[in-house]
């Protein structure tokens, strides 16, 4: 299973069960559309630290990051280039 493709299903398990309509692309933004608040921020992070073996420091926690799915998997590739 690919980084895209692991990240889609956890956040259409942890985040978008309260969307069950809501068709999440690439480049929505989680915030905007109201599928993460900041505390989701928080376990999204927690959940990329564990599931690919990465540091996330306090300044790349920002919305090019984790703003979006297609943000995601970028952060993941630089921090890990053979992961994606």
């Amino acid at each position: 299973m690919s980084v895209r493709d692991e990240l889609y299903e956890y956040i259409n398990e942890n985040f978008l069960y309260l969307q069950p309509d809501l068709e999440l692309t690439d480049e929505d933004r989680f915030l905007e559309l109201g599928v993460i608040d900041s505390t989701g921020v928080v376990e999204l992070v927690g959940e990329v630290e564990e599931r690919y073996g990465i540091t996330v420091e306090d300044n790349e926690i920002t919305e090019e990051n984790f703003g979006s799915l297609a943000g995601l998997v970028r952060f993941v590739a630089s921090k890990r280039p053979a992961a994606v």
